[in-house]
């Protein structure tokens, strides 16, 4: 026990009790401390437990190798090539089914052609069908109601369009009906009359797919434009049956076949594809030869309106 000074008597622990009470100044614990071994490694997560290479997400089972893309098993990506400016471009494939479509498209209108005019032939220049078609007109209604039907079947059904034969059957039928129609409509007309409206039809034909074939003129953005002149142009139409008169008929078939020129170039373009900004798929070869059949028709009724003079 000792005396200090403002605390009194004290104890002062001495020898055994010395090494129970604080430890000195800079004294450690080497035995009860913090241990100098640290997280031995056996005791964290060793390297042979993580996550090694042969364990990972392979290839075949995981996501997709870098830059592969998500291709399905089985897919092949399709042939394009891409120019400097990033620009997509169509291959040698896509070229050759182009091709082959546009053969296809012209074969199909080529036969409907040939079965139209020669029906037209018959009518125009057989005396006796010609004194038939006068006295039956109600073929005329027929014929008319059947081209409606098979048309607007054609044009907003892609199941009847795209399915063989189903395609073929009704554009065999739109054909036939459209042909008996024109057939009677040629029949007021002279045979003379007739044969030159058949001669300029194929000279203009031929004339303005060439042109639409050689043209840098894109007419595909022009859609809208052609739209709204039909629109006028039908307008037109019921105003010219009250006012009906040699000039009228003829300022109204100098449009139709003004409006109907661009319309086969437009459908000449469309079904071309490649440089123009819009075009119809392969698939749709019997929508092509409609469109087409459709501009050559039209053009024929008015040029034969413009030759015969009604």
């Amino acid at each position: 026990m000792s005396y200090q000074q403002g605390q009194g008597y004290q104890d002062i622990p001495t020898g055994e009790n010395q090494q129970q009470g604080y430890p000195q100044y800079g004294q450690q614990y080497p035995q009860q401390g913090y241990p100098q071994q640290g997280y031995p490694p056996q005791q964290g997560y060793p390297p042979q437990q993580g996550y090694p290479p042969q364990q990972g997400y392979p290839p075949q089972q995981g996501y997709p190798q870098r830059n592969s893309g998500f291709e399905q098993p089985g897919y092949q990506p399709p042939m394009t090539s891409f120019d400097d400016e990033g620009a997509k471009s169509f291959s040698f494939d896509d070229q050759s089914v182009r091709k082959g479509f546009i053969k296809k498209v012209y074969t199909i209108l080529m036969c409907q052609l040939l079965l139209t005019f020669g029906i037209v032939s018959i009518f125009a220049f057989i005396q006796g069908v010609r004194d038939f078609a006068h006295t039956h007109l109600w073929i005329l209604w027929v014929a008319l109601a059947v081209t409606f039907i098979t048309m607007i079947c054609m044009a907003c059904c892609e199941s009847v369009r795209r399915t063989t034969p189903m395609n073929f059957i009704f554009l065999f039928i739109f054909t036939l009906a459209e042909s008996f129609l024109l057939g009677i409509l040629s029949a007021l007309y002279e045979p003379e009359a007739v044969l030159l409206a058949i001669g300029l039809t194929a000279a203009v034909c031929l004339g303005l797919t060439i042109f639409a074939w050689q043209t840098k003129i894109d007419f595909t953005a022009c859609g809208g434009i052609l739209v709204a002149m039909l629109i006028i142009f039908v307008i037109f139409g019921f105003f010219a049956i009250f006012w009906s008169g040699p000039i009228m008929n003829t300022v109204y078939a100098s449009l139709g076949v003004f409006i109907f020129s661009l319309y086969l170039i437009y459908d000449t373009q469309l079904m071309m594809g490649g440089k123009h900004k819009y075009s119809i798929s392969p698939e749709e070869y019997i929508f092509a030869a409609l469109n087409l059949y459709l501009d050559v028709v039209n053009l024929f009724i008015y040029i034969l309106a413009l030759v015969g003079g009604k």
